[in-house]
C-alpha cells in the first residue's frame, strides 16, 4: 500500500535531535519520512549534489520545514542556503508544506523588521541574517506559508497531529460528498435525455426512427443498474455482449461458461477477486439473436435483469459448479 513521503527539510547540526523525534513520529503515523542523513536521498553523478535533494521533493507528498538558528550550506545556485531553497522548491511545485521557526529567531525578527536598515546590529538568536531575509519571504507568499512556532520536537508533532487528522477529516467529508455528486450528474443526465427527446418530437424527423433508437441506446437502464451494482465511478455503455465482456474484464469478472449457470436464462461473471466471490447474472433476454444490446425504454426495465449475488466456491471434490 502507497503511503505519504514526507520530506523533512532544516539545516543538521543545530536541529539533528528535532529531526530525530520527527523520524519517529512520522514512522508511528505509518508514513515514510525522507532525512538525507539516513540515506533516503539516492544521489547521482551528473548534477550537483543538492539537485538530488530538490528532485526528490518532487517525488514527497509533504514537506517539513524547521527554521532555526543557522543558516546552513549555501547553495550553488544563488545566495540562498540549502534548506531555504528546499522550502522554495516545494511551495513553487504546489506541494503541502509546513514551516516551523523556533522560538527565538521568530521573536527576535520582529527586532529585525524594526532594524533591518542598520546592518551593524548583530542578532543572538541566528548566525546569518539571511535567515531573517527568507523569514520575510516567506510571510510575503499570498498562500501556502502556514507558520508555526516551537521550542520543543513535541511542539511540532502536536501540530502536525491535529493538521494531518484536520486533512483526514476533510478527505471523509469530500468522499461522502461525492455520492451527492454522482446523484447530481445522473439528475442532469436524465434532464438531457428528456431535452433530446423533446427537441426531437419538435423537429421532423430527418432520421427516421433512428435518432430516436440512439437516444434511447445512450440511455439504456442497463448502464446505470450495472454502475450502481458494481459501484463503478464512471459512465458505462456497451452496445453487444462482446464489449460488456471487455468492460466487466476491466472489473476483473470472468465470463462463466454456459454448462455452469445456475439459471439459464441468466448470463454469468464471476469476479474471485473478492471474499466471498460475486457473481453478477444478466438476463439472455437483454441480447438479441445475434448478441446486440435490445432497447429498453425506462417503463420496460425490471430489475431482475440485472442482479448480483455472493458465490461460496465449491469443495474440491464437487465438480458439479463452477470451476474457479
Amino acid at each position: 500500500m502507497a503511503k505519504p513521503r514526507i520530506f523533512i527539510s532544516s539545516t543538521y547540526f543545530d536541529l539533528k535531535n528535532v529531526r530525530a523525534d520527527l523520524e519517529r513520529f512520522v514512522k508511528s503515523q505509518g508514513y515514510d519520512p525522507i532525512l538525507n542523513e539516513r540515506g533516503h536521498i539516492p544521489y547521482g553523478n551528473k548534477e550537483k549534489l543538492e539537485e538530488y535533494c530538490y528532485k526528490e521533493i518532487q517525488l514527497s507528498d509533504i514537506l517539513i520545514s524547521i527554521i532555526g538558528g543557522r543558516f546552513g550550506s549555501q547553495s550553488k545556485s544563488d545566495s540562498h542556503s540549502i534548506s531555504n531553497t528546499e522550502l522554495r522548491v516545494a511551495i513553487e511545485l504546489g506541494k503541502q508544506v509546513y514551516i516551523f521557526i523556533d522560538k527565538n529567531v521568530h521573536s527576535e525578527f520582529r527586532t529585525y523588521e524594526r532594524n533591518k536598515e542598520h546592518k551593524e546590529i548583530s542578532y543572538a538568536s541566528v548566525d546569518d541574517r539571511r535567515i531573517f531575509n527568507f523569514i520575510e519571504e516567506i510571510q510575503s507568499l499570498p498562500i501556502n506559508n502556514p507558520i508555526a512556532n516551537f521550542e520543543t520536537s513535541s511542539d511540532i508533532t502536536e501540530y502536525l497531529k491535529e493538521q494531518w487528522a484536520g486533512l483526514f477529516q476533510r478527505l471523509l467529508t469530500e468522499h461522502s460528498k461525492q455520492r451527492e455528486i454522482t446523484a447530481l450528474d445522473e439528475i442532469k443526465s436524465t434532464s438531457k435525455t428528456l431535452n433530446q427527446l423533446v427537441n426531437f418530437l419538435i423537429e421532423e424527423r430527418k432520421n427516421g426512427d433512428q435518432a430516436f433508437k440512439e437516444i434511447l441506446l445512450a440511455n439504456h437502464p442497463a448502464f446505470s443498474e450495472i454502475r450502481s451494482q458494481l459501484g463503478i465511478t464512471y459512465r458505462v455503455f456497451f452496445c453487444n455482449k462482446k464489449e460488456l465482456d471487455e468492460l466487466l474484464k476491466a472489473r476483473s469478472f470472468i465470463s462463466v461458461p454456459s454448462e455452469y449457470w445456475d439459471e439459464p436464462e441468466y448470463c454469468e461473471w464471476i469476479n474471485s477477486k473478492t471474499s466471498p466471490n460475486q457473481l453478477l447474472k444478466i438476463s439472455k433476454s437483454l441480447f438479441d439473436d445475434e448478441n446486440k444490446l435490445k432497447i429498453l425504454t425506462p417503463d420496460q426495465w425490471n430489475e431482475s435483469l440485472v442482479k448480483i449475488v455472493d458465490h461460496i466456491p465449491p469443495d474440491e471434490d464437487d465438480e458439479s459448479d463452477i470451476p474457479f
